[in-house]
């Protein structure tokens, strides 16, 4: 099999795992239990308040536990991340009590 065939059989060079992607791949996770995007299996639009809170708990262990270790850019992007993530989930706790 060619090198080629083997990305396109194991997908792009994109989809390679880094750090970056990981953060990202927790951020859709927790954008899925906040309702925002569809389950990718269910298609549907669910609300798991406790699910998002645990998944923005990881993320700010992990930014607790990589302090002082990541590059300008992945500290923005975690930043970033954990910032609207919890803006998100703060509306929806307002929303639900309202």
């Amino acid at each position: 099999m060619s090198e080629e065939s083997k990305k396109d059989s194991m997908g792009s060079d994109s989809l390679k795992m880094n750090f970056s992607n990981f953060v990202l791949s927790l951020n859709a996770s927790a954008l899925i239990h906040l309702g925002d995007i569809p389950d990718p299996h269910s298609k549907e639009r669910t609300v798991d308040l406790a699910a998002a809170k645990h998944t923005i708990e990881i993320l700010e262990i992990i930014k607790t536990k990589t302090e002082g270790n990541l590059d300008d850019e992945e500290q923005k992007l975690l930043d970033d991340v954990l910032y609207n993530l919890r803006m998100k989930y703060v509306k929806d706790i307002d929303t639900q009590k309202s």
